[in-house]
């Protein structure tokens, strides 16, 4: 439309124009200058009324135009948009969706890790229960501290007592019958190198009497005080020879005498009986230092279980660091997916912020007629 106006507004200046040539070119006799004057004064209304109406119908055109314009840009703007919009709404809903399926997994892999953690340790916690078990089994030695005349008349009942009250009942045998058919008071079943310890009670009671007896006359005195030492001699080698098995018990044995005071006249007084003690790998204890032997042996034993124990808790410990090195890879891995979450959050930020410049620059009316300035836009997104 606009163009036809142009072109009728050129012809109506090429007709003025061949008019005004005419009249130019006609014999002075033949125009008058009123008739020229008349005739141009004609034509320059006629042409200001076209002027006029052709402008009219350009502003018109051109409003119209613009109107048409106008729409075009908004729907173009508001198609953009909603495009844009859909792609922002889409990729968020991907992410989302991705942070939301690594978060979960993560999480779960998590819990799962410390699960097997606490059941590890519940393995550990009971190893360590059954060391305490072992401990509270063992009686204290305040029992053992009472007054003598309480602990019996007889060695074996004593020697019985302060050994089930320190021991645990698998460590020991009371009564126990060797390979060579003599019977032992006590046998104490210790880890190699000792091995099995034979215990045997015995209590020269009679001469111990006589020898401190201040009434009997010096000469039975001195009686009492070799058949004392005949009698301790006589016990030394009868535990020797039946409790010493080569291959089946230990190298040594325990005579166990049941009161302090003859024991202290032993070590105080007859030295030789010590010396001969020891030639015969037979070692004198009393009631006392029977709680020091007991109390090694109790040491050993707790020892031996706590090894046992030990290599457990190594084996969970074992295990349990594993756990932790799994549980570490998938840490890393929640933290990748965490720091690509984060990338995308950064991506996405990245393009909202050229989005709103875009959203500037078509409101300062800076957008490029440009059918590809979309497609740069689109491929900044």
């Amino acid at each position: 439309m606009l163009n036809f106006i142009l072109i009728l507004v050129i012809l109506l200046c090429v007709l003025v124009a061949y008019v005004l040539w005419r009249f130019q070119n006609r014999p002075p006799e033949a125009v008058t200058i009123k008739a020229l004057e008349e005739k141009h004064r004609e034509m320059i209304v006629g042409l200001n009324d076209s002027l006029n109406k052709l402008t009219d119908r350009l502003n018109v055109t051109l409003s119209e135009q613009g109107k048409i314009q106008g729409e075009i840009i908004r729907d173009t703007m508001d198609s953009a948009t909603n495009q844009l919009k859909n792609l922002l709404n889409m990729r968020l809903q991907d992410i989302d969706s991705k942070v939301k399926e690594s978060l979960e997994e993560g999480f779960k892999k998590t819990n799962d890790t410390f699960d097997r953690v606490m059941k590890q340790l519940s393995t550990i916690d009971e190893a360590q229960k059954k060391i305490d078990g072992l401990t509270t089994n063992i009686v204290s030695f305040q029992e053992l501290l009472g007054d003598k005349k309480s602990r019996g008349a007889f060695g074996e009942v004593q020697l019985e007592s302060l050994v089930r009250n320190a021991l645990p009942p698998d460590a020991f045998s009371m009564q126990h019958t060797l390979s060579n058919g003599n019977r032992a008071d006590c046998v104490l079943f210790l880890p190699e190198p000792t091995g099995s310890v034979a215990i045997d009670s015995k209590f020269p009671l009679e001469s111990y009497r006589k020898m401190l007896d201040s009434s009997l006359p010096p000469d039975e005195v001195k009686n009492a005080q070799k058949q004392f030492k005949l009698d301790i001699k006589k016990h030394i080698h009868d535990i020797a020879s039946k409790y010493i098995i080569s291959n089946e018990t230990s190298d040594g044995a325990v005579m166990f005498i049941p009161a302090e005071a003859v024991f202290a006249e032993i070590h105080a007084y007859h030295s030789d009986l010590i010396e001969d003690a020891m030639s015969q790998r037979v070692w004198l204890v009393s009631p006392t230092t029977l709680m020091a032997v007991l109390n090694t042996a109790r040491a050993v034993l707790k020892d031996v279980e706590t090894r046992k124990q030990v290599h457990i808790i190594k084996a969970e410990l074992g295990r349990l660091g594993q756990e932790f090195e799994r549980f570490d890879v998938r840490m890393k891995k929640l933290a990748d997916n965490i720091r690509q979450a984060h990338e995308h959050a950064q991506d996405v930020h990245v393009t909202s912020q050229k989005i709103s410049r875009r959203f500037s620059q078509i409101e300062r009316v800076e957008l490029k007629d440009d059918p590809n300035a979309l497609l740069e836009f689109e491929e900044e997104i």
